[in-house]
């Protein structure tokens, strides 16, 4: 799923962000800037995608951002050998066997159609998450247009126009930053589809190559095992997100609900840095939860937040367990996979570890943990009969605190009759 720093929402995951910590070490796909005369971009999986268009006002400069990922991405090497066209011709028909595998474990079958796989490189799959921002977040980030903030103040008014240009273009870099560096570690993603706009490059399944490749030649993995494990995971989230009715709308509000809250107020950073101060001195660390978002959210931005948190853990956690039930006979390995991506997980540190903590891909690891977590207690206690009251409607999804203590959500659903149909 698209990846967005800070709300900690699938990409990302998914396995793209399970490996975002695993893989500390750089590597790399396609590293130049090729473009045809019509302005696009060709991709690895042979589909081109446009190029973001150049953002005149707004308080993200997007071409900006997506010319320092590519830098950023560009700075390590590819694998060698590496073919992307046989890799396409791979996830192609192994995406389509782990759809049936995760049909006949789950009951979950998509009613929007077959998977598409596209297998793309870093730049690509940049591009991919920037558009995400744009159809979603964008509309919602004109409030926080430097030029809109400095006419709130008299002193500032005179200097609007200059402070939106540097601001627009400090945030995207920013943003490149982040993107870029999340690049080179990503090995899937699902993209929903979050707006009727676009249809035919979204609702996708990627798979970032060269990364992929890396991952395998590094440890060894029997490709084919390895990437129908990738695709098991990924397959199941598109399956949440397409065969459950409800689950793509209210997600997006769920993410619009708490875009349009963001408040430019400055006094915000000042709650912040109190906040922070008072959760080290108790001991705690303040990035834990939220990531740096958490700090200067306000308390009803705080529980938006915190009904994404344990959605996306649920469904991580349900992805997670998925890959290993759905693909038990066909991948031998899975265990393995699943211990050296969370054996290096647990070696980051350093700079790596504080950036991890600041965007929130922390408080992401620990969704699958907790989810897992969950789900096991859930089905300990009724089954997969119970567990599959959380598919029912918004309602029945747990909280945050139910996805810490699973026997609060048994006991809030476990005695409702089960709906007929």
């Amino acid at each position: 799923m698209p990846w967005w720093p800070g709300l900690q929402t699938p990409c990302v995951r998914s396995t793209a962000v399970k490996a975002v910590s695993a893989w500390p070490g750089p590597v790399t796909g396609r590293t130049r800037d090729e473009r045809r005369s019509d302005g696009s971009v060709p991709t690895l999986g042979g589909v081109s995608e446009s190029v973001v268009a150049p953002s005149g006002e707004g308080a993200v400069g997007w071409d900006t951002a997506e010319r320092v990922a590519r830098w950023v991405g560009s700075r390590t090497k590819s694998p060698a050998p590496y073919r992307p066209d046989l890799l396409q011709n791979d996830f192609a028909e192994l995406t389509a066997q782990a759809e049936e595998l995760v049909a006949e474990s789950t009951g979950l079958r998509s009613s929007s159609g077959p998977a598409r796989a596209r297998v793309t490189d870093r730049a690509g799959w940049v591009h991919v998450n920037i558009a995400s921002f744009q159809r979603l977040v964008g509309p919602h980030l004109d409030k926080l247009d430097p030029s809109h903030v400095a006419r709130t103040n008299p002193v500032t008014e005179r200097l609007a126009g200059p402070l939106a240009t540097a601001g627009r273009a400090a945030t995207g870099a920013q943003m490149g930053m982040v993107l870029g560096w999340l690049s080179t570690r990503v090995l899937g993603q699902y993209d929903l589809l979050l707006t009727e706009e676009a249809v035919e490059d979204q609702d996708l399944v990627y798979f970032v190559g060269p990364n992929i490749v890396a991952l395998e030649q590094l440890h060894g993995f029997d490709p084919r095992e390895f990437r129908l494990w990738l695709a098991l995971h990924e397959v199941t989230h598109r399956c949440q997100f397409t065969a459950i009715p409800w689950m793509r709308n209210y997600f997006v509000s769920l993410v619009e609900e708490g875009i349009g809250s963001l408040d430019p107020d400055p006094s915000r950073l000042a709650e912040a840095l109190r906040r922070m101060t008072e959760e080290i001195r108790a001991g705690r660390n303040p990035l834990r939860d939220s990531g740096a978002l958490g700090l200067v959210a306000t308390p009803e931005q705080l529980e938006g937040l915190h009904r994404i948190q344990a959605l996306m853990s649920l469904l991580e956690g349900h992805g997670d367990v998925t890959m290993d039930r759905a693909g038990a006979a066909a991948i031998p390995s899975a265990a393995r996979f699943s211990e050296v991506l969370r054996q290096r997980r647990n070696q980051t540190k350093g700079p790596a570890r504080l950036l991890q903590q600041l965007i929130g891909i922390e408080a992401k690891l620990r969704q699958y943990e907790e989810g897992e977590r969950f789900i096991a207690a859930v089905e300990d206690s009724g089954g997969t009969e119970l567990l599959d009251r959380v598919w029912r409607g918004p309602e029945w999804l747990p909280s945050l605190v139910e996805i810490r203590n699973p026997s609060d959500w048994i006991t809030r659903v476990g005695t409702t009759p089960a709906l007929s149909g």
